[in-house]
């Protein structure tokens, strides 16, 4: 794929022990495969700190390399309530930062069996109202709780953001996006059998989508067969071509199309780029 469209990778997790001691070359391929801007969602407060190094230390390589701060729903069962405290207190400290652009990763897995639903609801439902707060988007969690978490967004007044992964049905996909959310795609819908979510492509408007990696996780399905360990965000613009053959849509327009939605989910993340003379994309 020619690096002449510029991409953007709505979730990805730089910060993960798979990258650890990889890390420069991952941005450099990112860099080098036209990634111009990644979204690093946070998992648990105690991680705050480092991420924005992260972001910090790499925003030349990749200039819209962006982060939000939250509690995932995988890792409640570490949180303990003073995290909720923590996690206010960071938000606080990088309103200032033009890097910081929302609240996440945060939602509800119905999916693991060993997680309490109602311990989730509580960390979920407790960032929802920060978020409602400060009037911050959201990346949301949404695994087989599509309908809970809609419910809950209704009670509140969230200012948008991203159902990462999205695997809902069509009637809940239209729900989110009423909401003014937009909605994930990446490596799941490279597998031929993931019917479901080529469905959604074809279905959805284009102004609904957004592209991501979730690396290192979420595997693109030609990874393993080519010998690849782990899925990275130099693999994104490979991932996007695909979901632009699934519904049809000239490279060129959907890379168009998939930056100005991620825009106007994360309202902070367009004034970075547009202070950097980004998004290149009109």
């Amino acid at each position: 794929m020619s690096v002449n469209h510029p991409w953007i990778d709505t979730h990805c997790h730089l910060d993960a022990s798979e990258f650890s001691e990889d890390l420069d070359r991952v941005i450099a391929d990112a860099a080098q495969a036209g990634v111009k801007a990644i979204l690093l969602p946070t998992v648990k407060a105690a991680d705050c700190e480092n991420v924005r190094n992260v972001v910090k230390k790499y925003s030349n390589a990749i200039p819209g390399l962006v982060y939000t701060l939250g509690i995932h729903p995988i890792l409640i069962h570490q949180a303990q309530e003073h995290d909720l405290q923590t996690l206010r207190h960071e938000i606080e400290t990088s309103l200032a930062d033009p890097r910081f652009v929302g609240i996440g990763e945060i939602g509800l897995d119905y999916f693991l069996p060993n997680l309490d639903p109602q311990r989730q609801e509580f960390f979920f439902h407790e960032q929802l109202d920060i978020a409602a707060q400060f009037q911050l988007p959201v990346i949301l969690h949404v695994r087989r709780s599509q309908d809970a978490i809609l419910k809950a967004l209704r009670r509140r007044n969230i200012n948008g953001g991203i159902a990462h992964a999205f695997n809902g049905s069509l009637q809940q996909a239209e729900q989110f996006i009423d909401l003014g959310f937009k909605l994930g795609f990446g490596g799941a819908a490279t597998y031929e059998r993931a019917l479901q979510i080529r469905r959604l492509l074809t279905s959805l408007p284009l102004s609904a989508i957004v592209t991501e990696t979730d690396a290192p996780d979420i595997p693109p399905a030609w990874l393993s067969a080519e010998g690849l360990r782990y899925n990275e965000p130099a693999f994104l613009p490979r991932i996007a071509k695909q979901l632009a053959q699934i519904g049809a849509i000239d490279d060129g327009q959907f890379a168009t199309a998939v930056w100005r939605n991620a825009m106007d989910a994360i309202p902070r993340w367009s004034t970075l780029l547009t202070s950097l003379n980004l998004p290149v994309v009109s």
